[in-house]
């Protein structure tokens, strides 16, 4: 299970843990990713995601997950949040 926020694209970096003595050890910097529910008002249902605390605070600062798709370019989403993009215009566009 990959550890990539599904929305932004943030994924785990690495770098060194380094002592007093100045010794180098590798080290991972892991996202802080939590599984988040989002209620999509086009498609009436729950939407749940991978996404980072900071993709959260993104979504609800667009007004909501429809909102926030409806403004984002395919290409930097997951592919299964791209499937979502498209039955959410799909939905939009019918209504």
């Amino acid at each position: 299970m990959a550890r990539v926020c599904d929305v932004t694209g943030k994924k785990v970096m690495v770098g060194n843990n380094v002592s007093h003595a100045n010794n180098r050890t590798k080290r991972r910097f892991l996202p802080n990713l939590q599984k988040a529910s989002f209620l999509s008002d086009a498609l009436n249902e729950k939407i749940t995601l991978k996404v980072s605390t900071n993709g959260i605070r993104t979504i609800e600062h667009k007004g909501g997950i429809d909102a926030f798709l409806a403004q984002a370019r395919a290409n930097t989403l997951a592919p299964n949040v791209q499937k979502i993009k498209k039955r959410i215009e799909k939905a939009m566009a019918s209504a």
